[in-house]
């Protein structure tokens, strides 16, 4: 969604740096939420910045396109123009903007950015090999000042392409971001109390922008290795800390839409105009370690993983997003936890669909959750388990589940939001739900299941206010005799309620196909009936 390249990827990559600052700085030194917050805002705003003009486009298209892109969407804009030949130098920029519900001002700069035009219709846009980006934030209570230095070999951004419709192009073999500096309230932390920084290698992107009231962006880009490296401390609270990691093969392909002359603080305003994102990102193995002292208390972790992929859209009428990770491995110490935890999972998942938009008309949504073949340590075992009594095969969860309902509130209207919040509104109903996939897994019992579901919103009686559902579900449970005898054998379970348990699955399930074995149908009738496998039960 971000623009590319020395001016893009800087302030990109910067708005990271600043997003880590303020948990760290939490303790013992005053620095508020809203300054990093809105600061990485600023940057990534200046970022989005980029556009571009041209057939034949030259140095000043390009600069003018910059101009009015910063000043529509509400940002003060200074900086010094000075052309030579076929060059436009722009010194001394400075973005200034008022932060949301506060009285803080946050600024930008950048020293100097050079359009060349190149003579063939395209311009290239350049920067030094290191280049400092500051930040300022100030209100009544509170301020903060830093840089962030940029280095990278030199490489310049290509721009092509035609008017309204350009193309930036970008490569360089090394990039490194590092805060240098920060001064809080007046007073600057020493160089060892806090040092951040992000290098990438084999960095490479193409960004296609296509101008209108919408600003439509096609991206892709990669970074062969990413390490990061995060060290802090706080002396008077005898508290330190340190976190690095290497992400590699990172990529990313997307678009996204940007309203023109749209104030960007208004994220109302901004999705009623437009506003969409649309991506997948995925990134190859991954590997971190960090630790934490704090007075007496301590914590190290370490983890690593194969690798992980990430879908994500967003518009004023949906979000979603799907996100798995695969082979991970995490291990923790920590003084308040008697042992080492060493964890292990086969895959990680996680999948969201939310509609936005108000709507009399059903919309789809979707929830689902895995955590698959997740291992815990022999330790553990041995402490909950020492006769080995247990089978020890990874358990397993995967909850998967599909509907439809309707959104009954315009949640981009404060006044709508108020109301709800007073209880004026409902803000939706649910019309149907499908249990697409259930998967329990563990020591020695699977439990698994479909269903599909509608309801009626119409009767709030039948189940003490919620909707009326009616349907069915299929369930099967596998090895649960086994498992209620091994419980009993352990001692954590006693006879009786071994046999409360068993009498229970007698009520409500039926012999499977295989051996401790079990199924059953609940249908749910649409005047309130529950019955399990044709017997009511309610």
């Amino acid at each position: 969604m971000l623009g590319n390249g020395p001016v893009f990827g800087t302030l990109k990559h910067s708005t990271a740096l600043l997003n880590l600052i303020h948990p760290i700085m939490k303790k013992g030194i005053s620095m508020s939420t809203p300054f990093l917050k809105h600061s990485c805002s600023a940057a990534a705003l200046l970022v989005l910045s980029a556009q571009i003009a041209a057939a034949d486009i030259n140095a000043q298209d390009v600069w003018g396109d910059w101009k009015s892109y910063i000043t529509g969407a509400g940002y003060e804009l200074t900086a010094t123009e000075t052309t030579s030949g076929d060059t436009l130098t722009v010194s001394d920029i400075s973005v200034e903007l008022s932060l949301p519900d506060t009285e803080a001002m946050l600024t930008v700069t950048l020293p100097a950015v050079s359009f060349i035009e190149n003579g063939n219709g395209t311009v290239t846009v350049n920067m030094t090999e290191e280049s400092l980006i500051g930040f300022v934030v100030d209100d009544e209570s509170e301020s903060a000042e830093g840089e962030i230095v940029y280095r990278q070999d030199a490489n310049a951004m290509l721009v092509s392409g035609e008017p309204n419709d350009m193309v930036y192009d970008y490569a360089t073999s090394q990039a490194l971001l590092e805060l240098t500096s920060l001064v809080v309230d007046g007073v600057e932390l020493p160089e060892d109390w806090l040092s951040l920084s992000i290098a990438m290698d084999d960095v490479q992107s193409r960004t296609n922008m296509k101008l209108d009231e919408i600003r439509n962006y096609v991206q892709d880009y990669s970074i062969a290795a990413l390490n990061y490296d995060i060290q802090f401390k706080i002396p008077e609270e005898n508290a330190n800390g340190s976190f690095t990691g290497t992400v590699n093969d990172l990529k990313f392909t997307g678009t996204s839409a940007v309203p023109a002359d749209t104030d960007s603080t208004d994220i109302e305003a901004l999705f009623a105009a437009g506003l969409s994102f649309e991506g997948t990102s995925s990134m190859g193995s991954a590997s971190g370690s960090g630790s934490m002292t704090d007075g007496e208390q301590s914590f190290q972790f370490s983890g690593q993983s194969n690798g992980g992929k990430a879908d994500v859209a967003v518009s004023n009428q949906s979000i979603s997003y799907d996100i798995i990770q695969s082979e991970a491995d995490i291990s923790v110490t920590s003084s308040d936890i008697p042992f080492p935890i060493s964890l292990s999972l086969a895959e990680l998942g996680l999948n969201v669909l939310v509609p936005l938009a108000q709507s009399e008309e059903e919309q789809d949504f979707a929830f689902g959750l895995t955590l698959r073949d997740f291992n815990v340590p022999d330790l553990f075992w041995s402490m909950v388990d020492p006769g080995n009594v247990l089978p020890r095969d990874p358990a397993s969860l995967v909850l998967k589940l599909a509907g439809k309902g309707k959104v009954l509130t315009d949640i981009f209207d404060p006044e709508a939001l108020i109301a709800l919040e007073e209880g004026d509104d409902e803000p939706g109903e649910i019309n149907a739900l499908s249990l697409d996939e259930l998967l329990v897994s563990a020591a020695g019992a699977t439990l698994t299941g479909t269903g599909d579901f509608t309801f009626n919103n119409d009767d709030l009686d039948t189940f003490d206010g919620l909707p009326a559902p009616s349907g069915t579900a299929n369930l099967q449970l596998q090895g649960a005799n086994g498992l209620l005898d091994s419980l009993v054998q352990m001692g954590l379970l006693s006879d009786s309620d071994a046999t409360g348990a068993r009498l229970m699955m007698g009520l409500l399930a039926v012999p499977g196909d295989g051996e401790d074995s079990l199924k059953s149908e609940i249908e749910i009738s649409e005047n309130g009936q529950i019955k399990a496998n044709g017997q009511r039960i309610k």
